[in-house]
């Protein structure tokens, strides 16, 4: 059998041939299967798109190299579905470019942290990390609560996500900076904001700071959205559930000798 590798090995347009031919297999057995179902990824009709602060945050975040230590991908194995919830879905990253999935853990998880803390647990988490994670490694970012938001260029960054098949609207172009201000300021009239972006569209003062609305703001804001954009998830999470509890459910009606 060795004998038979190195002459090959000897014979550049043989190997080639030999590479092609194995490539090729393994290109089959992965193609082919997708020709055989009707969606490869899955759909959301409801799942709606980051409001224009949400987007400022996402800025932010990739400004600061967040993506380098925290991933937004939970895998399908046991441990990682147990420590961060439902195992991230095709659809959830649909209207994300660039993608921040990542490749590396310093920090944990980040793809459903939406909702798991509170706005003021983030901001002191930013302000100094040490101060609610005693062993955590990552740099302070609290000159982001003193940073005024720039706004005037939201638009900009609407109509370019646009270019690439996020559809938004003229309409939220148009006053992305003012629904951006108007969405970390809750006495402020949001009602156009609402009805551009849906009722669960996140309103409040995400930095507690009523006074401006700040690039804090923004980053909570969106650190608070993840995972929450789309319920795509929970479909698949609600199916898991009822499989695990259907043996335990069919032993318990068992009758009793």
């Amino acid at each position: 059998m060795f004998g038979t590798h190195y002459r090959i090995e000897r014979k550049s347009v043989i190997l080639a041939v030999a590479i092609m031919i194995v490539a090729s297999i393994g290109g089959l057995i992965e193609i082919a299967p997708l020709f055989t179902i009707d969606d490869t990824v899955e759909t959301d009709p409801d799942m709606r798109v980051y409001t224009p602060l949400e987007l400022a945050g996402r800025n932010i975040y990739i400004r600061e190299g967040c993506y380098a230590c925290h991933s937004q991908m939970i895998r399908t194995l046991q441990d990682e579905v147990e420590r961060y919830g439902p195992y991230s879905l095709a659809v959830e990253s649909k209207y994300d470019h660039p993608m921040l999935w990542g490749s590396k853990r310093t920090g944990p998880d980040l793809a459903r942290i939406g909702g798991k803390y509170s706005d003021q647990w983030h901001t002191a988490h930013l302000t100094n990390p040490r101060d609610v994670v005693p062993q955590s490694i990552m740099p302070r970012y609290g000159w982001l609560g003193r940073a005024q938001l720039h706004t005037a260029h939201l638009g900009d960054d609407l109509r370019a996500m646009r270019a690439v098949g996020v559809p938004y609207t003229d309409a939220m172009i148009a006053n992305a900076a003012a629904d951006a201000v108007a969405q970390a300021s809750p006495d402020d009239d949001t009602a156009g904001l609402v009805e551009r972006y849906g009722e669960e569209t996140q309103v409040r003062t995400f930095d507690g700071d009523r006074r401006t609305v700040s690039e804090m703001d923004a980053l909570v804001a969106y650190l608070q959205i993840l995972g929450k954009l789309s319920k795509a998830a929970e479909q698949p999470a609600k199916a898991v559930a009822a499989a695990a509890t259907a043996p335990a459910a069919a032993e318990g009606g068992q009758a009793r000798p």
